[in-house]
């Protein structure tokens, strides 16, 4: 790494922030490859020079990114909404979340012993220890409730690294600030959630001031990229031909991302409409579109696209 990022090596090239490891990584791989971001990562390395575009890719903690976009020399980063937001107001106030990704989706949430027989809700942590990776939210959520409970007790946020979810557990704290995705891993530890303070996803994030060797051409190029490649995972097409006279219906159940494509058949009563529709919804917007008298309906899947 070190001899990567010697300035020579680095000029003129967009500098990108993706997570080294974690949850988001595998996916953030996926999405570059979409892009058509060419790169090849020497092992250990974290720094990877793209061989088809002027950027150079740096693996970061997902928790680091956010500094290095607000502080320094990074164009764009992807990491979580939750660490944009743990990095405090000024680093958040610094940077725009330009895009939202749809995938590493989790919710910060506090969460107690279910077989606890005095800890109820968030009011009665009020002076306990609460364990937390989230020391800042945390901090601030229960630095909340301390001035409202009109007591002179304080809660104790006690920073962990990692394994928050066994703190109470193993006698460390009654309570737990930590993210949580399927909730399976709380579960299994015997916990339970009683209170949520903020839900997170993986974001495309930039300064809002850009730097003044930033190449704005080639960041919007990129943003434009990742923005078709989620909308393709998110959309398919559906091209059907409808009688003119229930044309108005069938719009109202494919009215496309922006808008509906509608062009006129041989048999001038009928039109044929080609639609953008949400993956997840393809099998009730068919049976929809053949009760109104669609013909012909099909789906085809989106490699990738410019929305």
């Amino acid at each position: 790494m070190t001899q990567l990022l010697r300035p020579e090596n680095l000029q003129d090239r967009l500098l990108f922030a993706i997570p080294k490891k974690g949850r988001l990584n595998e996916t953030c791989l996926t999405l570059l490859s979409g892009a058509d971001i060419q790169f090849k990562r020497a092992h250990r390395l974290d720094v990877a020079l793209v061989k088809n575009l002027p950027i150079a890719l740096v693996f970061l903690p997902a928790a680091d990114i956010p500094h290095f976009v607000a502080n320094g020399d990074v164009d764009l980063g992807i990491t979580g909404h939750d660490m944009v937001q743990e990095a405090g107001p000024a680093i958040a106030n610094a940077i725009d979340e330009e895009l939202a990704l749809g995938f590493g989706k989790c919710q910060l949430q506090v969460q107690i012993p279910e077989a606890s027989d005095t800890i109820k809700t968030v009011q009665d942590l009020v002076g306990k220890k609460v364990a937390t990776s989230f020391d800042h939210l945390a901090g601030k959520y229960f630095q909340e409730l301390d001035k409202q409970s009109g007591s002179d007790k304080t809660t104790t946020i006690a920073y962990l690294n990692g394994s928050v979810e066994t703190a109470c557990a193993l006698g460390l704290a009654d309570g737990i600030v930590d993210l949580v995705e399927s909730g399976e891993t709380m579960r299994a530890c015997g916990l339970k959630p009683i209170a949520t303070l903020l839900s997170s996803e993986a974001k495309l994030i930039r300064p809002k001031t850009p730097h003044a060797r930033s190449n704005t051409a080639l960041i919007s190029l990129i943003t434009a990229r990742i923005r078709g490649v989620i909308a393709a995972k998110r959309y398919v097409l559906c091209q059907y031909n409808i009688p003119k006279v229930n044309l108005s219906q069938a719009l109202e159940i494919t009215p496309g991302r922006r808008a509906a494509t509608v062009s006129t058949l041989e048999e001038s009563d009928w039109s044929a409409v080609s639609s953008m529709v949400t993956r997840d919804e393809v099998a009730n917007i068919m049976d929809r579109l053949e009760n109104v008298g669609a013909t012909d309906i099909l789906i085809l899947s989106i490699d990738n696209c410019r929305v």
